[in-house]
């Protein structure tokens, strides 16, 4: 009698420690409040654009897609870190796809910014408009004030933000290594701009802190002083998150398990008088 419900949350549980460990480490996320109503037309252009994000030429980090059926429109994009190769580029993006699905279920609009790339859609054309509202902002633990510091944080942040024409750029002062990338549906000058203001904003927030990342709605910039702070990367943050997830999942389950066992053992005695 209770073999069948064991079952059920044994293999509940194992897709979800799949899900978790599969995924790419979350940043941020959000989701329009307007829901659809599955099986209409938007449902079936939000699948297709779905699709088209996943398995778009991998030859690029970039593209953006408009579909349109039914006279209802989705628009959506995805942008992928620099640096990474065309095929983590597409297992990023199906994963950010994937995990888009979960926390934006029915949602008209959605975005999502992983380690490693962006996915985003709306009903409402948000192709070439500037964004410069905090999306995330993190800062590591301050080192208290040291100028050779601080210096080298200055230096590598206006390394990014010097006038370059690139969307994605790398830079840095001896320890201080930093990264910054804008949407590429903007113009060069309104890269330059959100730039600017996310390496203004990361400065004053987070101060004397050994790293800090700035996320905004369509650039981010992140640095960090390998001096200072032993952490090999700001999203390995994220990668102790899902563990404890994960151990937190374990020990609910098991002790679910032992609940089931419980009153499985406590149904056969009763049975059996």
């Amino acid at each position: 009698m209770f073999q069948l419900p064991l079952v059920f949350f044994l293999c509940s549980f194992f897709m979800f420690i799949q899900f978790v460990s599969s995924t790419t480490p979350l940043i941020y996320g959000g989701c329009s409040q307007v829901r659809y109503t599955p099986g209409t037309p938007y449902d079936l252009n939000v699948n297709s654009l779905f699709a088209s994000l996943v398995n778009s030429a991998s030859v690029s980090n970039f593209n953006k897609f408009t579909i349109s059926q039914s006279n209802n429109v989705v628009y959506g994009l995805f942008q992928c870190e620099g640096d990474l190769s065309n095929s983590d580029c597409k297992d990023c993006r199906a994963n950010s796809v994937t995990q888009l699905k979960t926390i934006c279920p029915q949602a008209t609009g959605g975005v999502i910014q992983v380690q490693g790339c962006f996915v985003k859609y709306d009903n409402t054309s948000f192709f070439g408009v500037e964004d410069v509202t905090v999306a995330s902002k993190r800062c590591g633990p301050t080192i208290g004030y040291n100028s050779d510091a601080l210096n080298r944080r200055d230096a590598a942040l206006a390394s990014l933000t010097a006038t370059s024409g690139q969307y994605f750029r790398v830079g840095g002062s001896g320890s201080v290594q930093g990264v910054a990338q804008c949407v590429q549906d903007l113009s060069v000058s309104e890269c330059q701009d959100c730039l600017t203001e996310a390496s203004g904003r990361l400065r004053s927030e987070c101060e004397t802190s050994t790293w800090g990342d700035m996320f905004l709605g369509k650039c981010y910039v992140r640095y960090i002083d390998r001096d200072h702070h032993s952490r090999t990367d700001p999203g390995d943050e994220d990668v102790d998150k899902t563990l404890a997830l994960t151990i937190g999942v374990i020990t609910g389950v098991i002790l679910l398990i032992i609940f089931i066992s419980s009153l499985s053992k406590s149904f056969s005695k009763k049975g059996g008088k």
